[in-house]
């Protein structure tokens, strides 16, 4: 059976959402994960298991270094990190969006609370 090119474009324009879908939720994990050692007495980032979720993902390699210097660039106004592609900027706002709002909705001590379970793994008391 022979493949054409319209059928191979095809099957890559399926798997683009897929893969942004997927980045779209480490984008947002690796944000709260940063979140959580900034806004949260006593937490820590397991960075390199930030690093195995993505492996995991099947994300490519690089990509959470990525994130964390487009979240950086975002969150200090161009002073720290990297300033990345548009797709992975309006990734880093949408979660910054979303985290804002979870916080404001349950209050800032049951948000910590909660990433304590739900980020475990990403997510550590500092020694």
């Amino acid at each position: 059976m022979r493949y054409g090119p319209f059928m191979i474009a095809g099957l890559i324009a399926l798997a683009a959402p897929a893969l942004a879908e997927s980045r779209s939720a480490y984008v947002t994990m690796v944000l709260q994960a940063f979140a959580a050692k900034v806004q949260c007495p006593g937490m820590d980032v397991v960075y390199q298991d930030l690093v195995r979720k993505a492996e995991e993902m099947h994300l490519p390699d690089g990509t959470t270094e990525q994130v964390r210097k487009a979240i950086a660039y975002m969150h200090t106004g161009g002073k720290m990190g990297e300033r990345a592609d548009d797709d992975l900027m309006a990734e880093v706002a949408i979660a910054t969006r979303s985290t804002d709002m979870d916080q404001n909705r349950v209050g800032m001590t049951n948000w910590c609370e909660t990433q304590k379970t739900r980020l475990a793994g990403f997510v550590r008391a500092k020694n």
